[in-house]
């Protein structure tokens, strides 16, 4: 108890150490909470706002066979005040497709409100949505033929006349959604079931009555529909979105996971620098009979207390922030529900890191209690330079090295090849990230014996340029376990941002490849009814200046090699800048011509050929020769199994007229991109209006923008280590500082400057992540191949140089600026005093 005592009051003494101790141990406890408050904000926000159903709806009818005669029954049934049919159905309008929703348009179960115009009354009367008027034309006042209604083949009937009278804004505009009430609805369309009837009740009715009065009303069956109170279904609906919000704040758990793993690398290294320090007052309990068990027993619990303290401000750092953001969102009329206090969470993030520094501080605490009396007392710091490592962790490193290889080898060795059969990527997977956290463990253990040759190969240019640089370099070198531990962290952040570049680059290039196979233009123009596209039509698009681009094709089934048949089309690849990225790397489909063809990745396998090859096409009587000029690595173009020359598609028998026709917007934008749609409908419905217009553009976006989006998250999220990764470089130095004080004089003595003191430290800075950098990244880009390989997706390796060297030298910034302050700070003490300290 008398030991710690004598530790506890020195804490007491010096506070400020214990905040920087722990300060690695603050930022990752703020991280925990700080999850746990935003998936608290979000499951609530999605609870309170992102239910389809109004709130005013008391009882439900779903999930059965409803039609408007028993609509009608349930609006006379007791107790109900307002029922309301909804139908959800589909039409075309100019061959486009046009949602028909139902909707009183007024009152507590409406959807919508009209800000424009009137709410529909009559049949054939609409009202649209802001971005279906962008998009389809379909402007206030005005009238369109629509074709709502099909025979029993799926032929259409005669077209009807839709009116737009109003313009409402709705919960969702995906800019092809139109709302009528469902009486009107069901006159103009002819359907004959409703989706559902949202039902109101009158003040003070007992919900669970009319719910037993309106089960009774539908006959029993496996079309009986399903009658719940309206609070069930708006919590099941919003539940639907929350199981999407806790599946991604399971993968930041994963993020946050190795951000903890990070920070308690980072504690170990600062305490054992903290005692390393204190080696002479360690000597001094030693001396007067204080045993091992009591030293390390003493050290441990000012872990726990560091962990305690830094534990809890991270927490009520992060309540504050938490609470703060509900009301920032109102300063922009944005509604954002609050996260409460969860106070289980706030014990256990408190718990967590109390864990984190009991351990972190094990190791250096138990080392510190076996230092001899007499050889602590021959100076500090003598320990923390140690550059051996001993046998078992030699030991452990190796054995750790060789399981990474193994596992590795393995996966090499059983990676897929195009189209696989029954393979798992799973298991692949997760022997990836074995191996991957065997060899990072094995980079903790061999850590120090890895700095030195690193930093000869990498240091050159900081010790070529002076002694200042010289200086750093050896001050780095000089205390290999320190640098191991703070650049350890350092290359996790690299590893993971650099496999995140990797496969995020090559998935980029595998989605560029698919997207322009499926949507190698802004517009496609197709018959309704499979109607062919004449020539003339084609020739009034090109005259049109809103549209760039066209490129009409056919289609036709053809024996290829002798094998299945399969679709081929004459699109000309290179009208399309889309189609670049098919074959960007070779620029092979330039070559194609006549008597020349381009194969899919998949037509290729099939017939064994190989650029240069002959391949045989037949269609009924007729067959053509064709040498290889190219094989795609995925699909051929709109998911044609081969291009051919136009002139070669027509001996094999093609018509004379199109299949459809692709064509970009004349410029880049929202607007420009309106416009082209609105002149390539203008000029079908001119033709007669039996095509249709399938904005491509679209789809490809929104699949770039999920791709984007994944990217920054993964990417955001893993910044959380390189954020506790500088953390620890910034406590390193500060730590290191006031142990190397004496150095620091004697430098000063001899006759380095203030600012040669200052530039040497925040080198040394610099060469923490400059050394876990370069480990990282030659860690990183290899699991990256490994990993997108694994997946069996045919994406090839894309190394972003550009990104990588970015990350690097934003990674060297980022530790030298960690730096700056602690060298300040040992540029202000003067050298008598520094020669002069304990």
């Amino acid at each position: 108890m008398s030991v710690l005592r004598t530790q506890l009051r020195g804490v007491a003494r010096r506070p400020s150490r214990l905040l920087l101790t722990g300060l690695a141990v603050l930022v990752v406890s703020f991280v925990v909470y700080a999850t746990v408050l935003a998936q608290q904000i979000t499951e609530r926000s999605v609870l309170n706002g992102l239910s389809g159903t109004p709130e005013a709806v008391d009882v439900v009818v779903r999930n059965g066979t409803i039609d408007t005669a028993e609509l009608a029954t349930v609006q006379k049934v007791a107790g109900v005040e307002e029922a309301v049919g909804r139908i959800d159905y589909g039409g075309q309008v100019g061959g486009e497709y046009l949602q028909l929703l139902s909707d009183p348009g007024t009152g507590p179960l409406a959807l919508t409100s009209v800000s424009e115009g009137r709410f529909p009354t009559a049949p054939g009367e609409v009202a649209v949505t802001p971005r279906t008027v962008e998009r389809m034309g379909l402007k206030l006042g005005t009238t369109v033929d629509a074709q709502l209604r099909y025979d029993d083949e799926g032929k259409p009937l005669a077209t009807s006349k839709l009116k737009v009278v109003g313009i409402v804004q709705a919960r969702d505009d995906f800019g092809f959604q139109a709302y009528a009430p469902s009486g009107a609805l069901v006159k103009l369309t002819g359907a004959e079931f409703l989706n559902q009837i949202d039902v109101r009740l009158a003040p003070g009715t007992d919900p669970a009555v009319v719910q037993g009065r309106l089960d009774a009303l539908f006959p029993a069956g496996e079309n009986h529909p399903e009658v719940s109170d309206g609070a069930t279904v708006r919590h099941d609906e919003a539940q639907a979105k929350v199981s999407d919000v806790n599946a991604i704040f399971a993968v930041i758990a994963m993020f946050v996971a190795i951000a903890v793993v990070a920070a308690g690398l980072v504690a170990t290294s600062t305490f054992r620098i903290v005692f390393a320090q204190r080696m002479r007052q360690l000597a001094l309990l030693r001396a007067v009979g204080a045993g091992r068990r009591s030293i390390t027993g003493a050290l441990a619990t000012e872990g726990a207390l560091t962990g305690l303290v830094t534990g809890t401000v991270g927490v009520l750092i992060a309540l504050g922030v938490g609470h703060l953001v509900p009301t920032a969102a109102g300063w922009f009329d944005k509604q954002i529900a609050s996260p409460g206090v969860p106070v289980p969470a706030a014990l256990g993030t408190i718990l967590l890191a109390v864990v984190i520094t009991v351990l972190a501080v094990l190791a250096p605490a138990a080392s510190a209690s076996r230092v001899s009396p007499l050889e602590a007392l021959r100076g500090a710091g003598t320990t923390g330079a140690r550059r051996d490592i001993g046998k078992l962790r030699w030991a452990t490193g190796i054995l750790l090295t060789a399981g990474a290889v193994l596992l590795a080898a393995y996966v090499i060795m059983n990676l897929p090849g195009r189209d696989p059969e029954n393979y798992r990527a799973q298991p692949m997977l997760f022997a990836i990230v074995a191996s991957g956290a065997f060899a990072f463990f094995a980079l903790v253990a061999l850590g120090p014996v890895l700095v030195r040759p690193v930093l000869a190969l990498l240091g050159w240019p900081i010790r070529r340029s002076g002694p200042v640089g010289r200086l750093a370099a050896g001050g780095v070198g000089s205390a290999p376990r320190r640098a191991a531990a703070v650049s350890v962290v350092v290359a996790l952040g690299v590893t993971l941002i650099a496999g995140a570049l990797v496969g995020g680059a090559s998935f980029r290039v595998l989605v560029d490849r698919e997207t322009a196979a499926s949507s190698p233009s802004d517009y496609e123009l197709t018959g309704v009814n499979q109607d062919p596209v004449p020539a003339a039509l084609v020739d009034q698009l090109r005259k049109n200046d809103k549209v760039s681009n066209v490129s009409p094709y056919r289609r036709l089934e053809a024996k290829i090699g002798g094998q299945m048949e399969l679709p081929v089309t004459d699109l000309v690849m290179t009208g399309l800048p889309q189609l670049k990225k098919l074959d960007a790397a070779s620029g092979a489909l330039a070559d194609a011509g006549p008597g020349k063809v381009v194969l899919s990745g998949f037509a290729g396998d099939v017939t064994g050929a190989r650029v240069g090859d002959q391949v045989a096409f037949q269609a009924g009587k007729r067959t053509v020769k064709l040498a290889v000029a190219a094989i795609l690595p995925d699909d051929a173009p709109l998911h044609a199994s081969a291009v051919l020359d136009p002139s070669d598609l027509t001996k094999l028998g093609a018509a004379a007229t199109y299949a459809g026709v692709l064509a970009d917007a004349a410029a880049s934008g929202e607007k420009a991109r309106t416009d082209g749609n609105r002149a390539i409908q203008d000029v079908q419905t001119a033709a007669g209006g039996k095509w249709r217009v399938d904005v491509l553009a679209d789809q490809r976006d929104q699949i770039n923008d999920n791709v984007t989006l994944l990217l920054v998250i993964a990417i955001g999220l893993i910044g959380l280590t390189v954020i506790i990764a500088v953390v620890g470089v910034g406590t390193t130095t500060a730590l290191s500082v006031v142990e190397r004080v004496r150095e620091s004089g004697v430098l000063r003595a001899v006759g380095l400057s203030k600012a040669g003191l200052r530039t040497m430290l925040t080198a040394e800075s610099a060469l923490y992540g400059v050394i876990g950098a370069a480990i990282g990244l030659a860690l990183g880009v290899p699991y990256a191949w490994l990993a997108v390989k694994a997946l069996g997706v045919n994406a090839p390796l894309t190394v972003p140089v550009a990104q990588l060297a970015a990350v690097f030298g934003v990674l060297v910034v980022l530790t030298a600026l960690a730096g700056v302050l602690p060298a300040r700070r040992a540029a202000k003490v003067s050298p008598v005093a520094a020669l002069g300290a304990e």
